[in-house]
């Protein structure tokens, strides 16, 4: 399975202007550097917590089956599209009668084809993330987004100090939403 984000979230100013808050930025020069470390911020988080922050547009490669597949972003929000991907990499939309989507409680997307098709492989369209702003991200997540982000923007001369991400506190604060399984 290969995910891509076709649709990545837009980061509020107000992100830009918390984490400039918190490290006592008032320059605009350093605005650049500041978003990708948010950014890095979000990708962590999401590793961490396994559940995307904000909501983006997500793209998976799957083999064309009957059986059903998850999709690899948490929480799937909305499924919109499935097409068949042949070799060259073009792609053919499949008539709804074709297939089936489901969201399961857990917030995991799941696709199958009803009936065969002549590709191996089908692409799934989709939005994943537990809110779709900046604002409505809950207040521990987001907190811990801008912590990492400074502890970031601080350790980028030392890297003893960057090396064990995320730190205890950043931890702390999205340990609620930490998806787990027990295989």
């Amino acid at each position: 399975m290969m995910r891509a984000i076709v649709a990545p979230p837009a980061l509020a100013s107000a992100a830009l202007s918390e984490l400039k808050a918190w490290l006592g930025i008032s320059r605009s020069t350093d605005d650049a550097e500041l978003l990708t470390l948010l950014r890095s911020a979000i990708d962590l988080c999401e590793g961490f917590t396994g559940a995307m922050p904000l909501q983006s547009g997500c793209e998976d490669v799957l083999a064309a089956s009957g059986e059903w597949q998850a999709l690899s972003a948490l929480p799937v929000r909305s499924i919109t599209a499935l097409a068949a991907l042949d070799t060259s990499g073009a792609r053919t939309v499949l008539n709804s009668s074709s297939y089936e989507f489901d969201i399961d409680a857990e917030g995991r997307g799941l696709v199958r084809l009803t009936r065969p098709i002549d590709q191996r492989r089908v692409v799934v369209t989709y939005a994943a993330g537990l809110a779709d702003s900046w604002a409505a991200l809950p207040e521990g997540i987001r907190h811990g987004v801008i912590r990492l982000a400074a502890h970031q923007h601080r350790a980028r001369d030392d890297e003893k100090k960057s090396e064990t991400l995320p730190p205890a506190a950043v931890a702390a604060l999205w340990r609620p939403w930490r998806r787990m399984r027990i295989a």
